[in-house]
């Protein structure tokens, strides 16, 4: 195993995963215009948020046990291709009902890019796997925070036909990553054996069972704020759809900061802690969202940014190291699990937004972590430093 991480590869497999997120982060930017355009109540905009949730998370460990069996690098310039050209055709859709099933193709993307993405950045990070598992990370974070903030001067400025130049930059990172796909293939252990040694350890399904529940309290959270934060601003307090767009963006982008940071700490400090800490700082901080707004709340957001998407990476790294011997099904599930039950969540908010008022469905996103943090004392620890020294210690 290297002990460093390959910055070449680790460079080319963020750009993949900031483009494809590009995508995604597309969406909620989108749905102030589309609530507008098709006269949507809160739970039929949440639908397309869950549209794209399912699409990009039933079918990932799917996609996860396909590269883990027999390899499947072209889903890298694939996944970005699709995922890029979906959300673009969604934006120009005539329809409600065409904008989902383009909506659907565009998750379907996030699907086929993710486990193969993530697996190969396990490769490339060595020994420091929190570490270079945050710098892959962190491209979906600015991805994400891209697409809010390019997805709405465009849709002002050109209408929503306007939101198919969302694809151009997802098919040029597509076209870069087809042209290094030789050079990522020499990443991957050469043979079986080689790839056991690099990824030793027991599997302990159990563990990994628990890990995916405290994700999937962690995802109501998610997915209620980067759906409901752009409505909450311009529905609820009458500012501009930009405004609340750039709210979204802010706590995005602070995000992408705190994966750079959650990373070494969890190589330094360990995973846990790490979890803990983002899921005991979040409760407080939406309250403060929604109670006090103005820069208060912006401040808040600032908080909440760094200490959800921060976690990203490091439970990416857990469910590897879980299933040490599936790290393609223990992405995919990971990553598919957090978007798929943070789509439902987002329209059972939806849908408590429309019955009671969206304050009530915020207030939900705020209590949803608690649970996560009393389960992550539940957790067994990963690898300890003692059992990672052996297996660095030959290279």
């Amino acid at each position: 195993m290297r002990a460093e991480i390959d910055r070449r590869a680790m460079a080319a497999l963020s750009t993949g995963h900031l483009a494809v997120d590009f995508a995604g982060g597309a969406l909620p930017a989108l749905l102030p215009f589309f609530r507008d355009r098709f006269h949507l109540s809160y739970t039929l905009a949440a639908v397309l948020v869950l549209a794209s949730s399912i699409s990009s998370s039933v079918v990932q460990p799917l996609f996860g046990l396909w590269s883990d069996r027999r390899g499947a690098i072209w889903l890298l310039p694939a996944g970005v291709a699709v995922g890029g050209i979906g959300i673009a055709l969604a934006s120009a859709a005539p329809a409600y009902g065409l904008v989902v099933i383009c909506v659907v193709v565009s998750g379907l993307g996030t699907a086929a890019f993710h486990p193969e993405g993530s697996k190969f950045a396990a490769y490339a990070s060595g020994a420091r796997r929190a570490s270079g598992m945050s710098l892959f990370s962190v491209g979906g974070n600015v991805g994400y925070a891209l697409g809010a903030l390019v997805a709405t001067p465009i849709v002002i400025g050109l209408g929503l036909t306007g939101g198919l130049l969302l694809m151009v930059p997802c098919l040029v990172v597509a076209a870069l990553l087809l042209r290094l796909v030789p050079f990522l293939l020499t990443l991957a252990p050469h043979d079986r054996k080689a790839e056991r040694r690099t990824l030793a350890g027991p599997e302990r399904p159990g563990a990994m069972v628990l890990l995916l529940a405290i994700v999937a309290f962690r995802s109501v959270a998610w997915f209620g704020l980067i759906t409901f934060v752009p409505l909450w601003e311009h529905v609820v307090l009458g500012h501009s759809r930009s405004y609340g767009a750039h709210l979204l963006a802010l706590m995005l982008i602070t995000g992408a900061v705190g994966t750079l940071l959650a990373g070494p700490a969890a190589d330094r400090f360990g995973r846990r802690p790490v979890l803990m800490a983002s899921n005991v700082v979040v409760p407080p901080a939406i309250v403060v969202f929604v109670l006090v707004g103005g820069i208060p709340g912006a401040v808040a957001l600032c908080v909440i940014g760094p200490a959800v998407v921060g976690t990203f990476g490091v439970t990416m790294v857990m469910s590897q190291e879980y299933l040490p011997r599936r790290i393609g099904l223990a992405s995919g599930l990971s990553i598919g699990l957090s978007i798929g039950l943070g789509g439902i969540a987002a329209v059972i908010l939806g849908a408590v937004a429309d019955s009671i008022d969206l304050r009530t469905a915020l207030y939900v996103c705020a209590a949803a972590p608690v649970v996560g943090a009393a389960l992550t004392l539940l957790l067994p620890p990963t690898r300890t430093r003692a059992r990672l020294a052996p297996e660095i210690a030959p290279s």
